[in-house]
């Protein structure tokens, strides 16, 4: 069951912690030396994208049942704005990077996900870490058998922090069936491609691009034939996301103060 820190504030349909990054790299130093499973989400307009799209009860299970649910868009920030809603930014690839560069002391970290030199690189960058590391095959949605693994790789580590890079929403789905059968402990943070960026297999975009809300034209232009769709014709439906999310909340909000008014 989560343990709460924060009151959780509704945005598009999943409830976020409104915390700053300080805040969200404590509460994953404590929950990493636990003996219980936690796991962190990081919605970006993507995700609210594709769960707009295809709806999915055990997604949105998945993002309720985590311990932290992040805003890692300053897009969705910007709009939750305009919304009166205050949605600090805590990008993954800030969150996991200050975890591996000074947070976490020591410890036992398990990837799930990447390649031989990615794995290398991790173990050279962070000696310190005691690493171990799990390459699942492609298709984790519909491999029972590859998703069992998973987490029967999960559970026999012990490790402390466990990073998902098999990206969304095979890593949301991955982590909430493993709080589900039980046995695992420390804290998971699905990290996208974070991993990528502190190795340099990808670069990141400038601090002036990512303060611009400019993250997503780097890396459209860095990897355009993989990215067109997901930016120039998917992305842009988050504003009509957002038009009918607050459509309905007025209309609620409407309806909610009508009794009051008449008493």
């Amino acid at each position: 069951m989560r343990e709460k820190i924060s009151t959780r504030q509704e945005f598009l349909g999943l409830s976020f912690d409104p915390i700053d990054i300080d805040c969200a790299r404590r509460a994953v130093v404590s929950r990493a030396g636990g003996e219980s499973f936690h796991y962190v989400v990081t919605p970006n307009v993507d995700h609210i994208v594709g769960l707009d799209r295809s709806p999915n009860p055990q997604l949105l299970a998945a993002y309720e049942g985590a311990a932290l649910c992040l805003c890692d868009s300053r897009i969705l920030a910007r709009l939750a704005a305009l919304a009166d809603i205050r949605l600090p930014v805590v990008p993954g690839s800030d969150l996991t990077r200050d975890l591996l560069g000074y947070a976490l002391p020591r410890g036992r970290i398990a990837v799930i996900g990447g390649d031989p030199l990615m794995h290398a690189a991790l173990e050279q960058i962070y000696p310190r870490f005691e690493w171990l590391f799990h390459a699942p095959p492609m298709g984790l949605r519909s491999n029972a058998d590859a998703r069992r693994t998973v987490g029967d790789f999960v559970v026999s580590s012990k490790a402390d922090v466990i990073l998902f890079a098999v990206g969304a929403p095979q890593s949301e789905l991955l982590c909430a069936e493993i709080a589900a059968r039980g046995g695992a402990r420390g804290v998971a943070l699905c990290i996208g491609a974070s991993l990528e960026f502190l190795t340099g297999a990808k670069r990141r975009a400038p601090n002036w691009m990512q303060r611009a809300s400019l993250e997503w034209l780097f890396r459209l232009l860095s990897e355009p034939r993989r990215l067109w769709r997901r930016y120039l014709v998917e992305g842009p439906r988050i504003i009509a996301i957002w038009q009918r999310w607050r459509t309905a909340r007025a209309s609620r909000d409407l309806s909610g103060s009508t009794p009051s008014a008449g008493g």
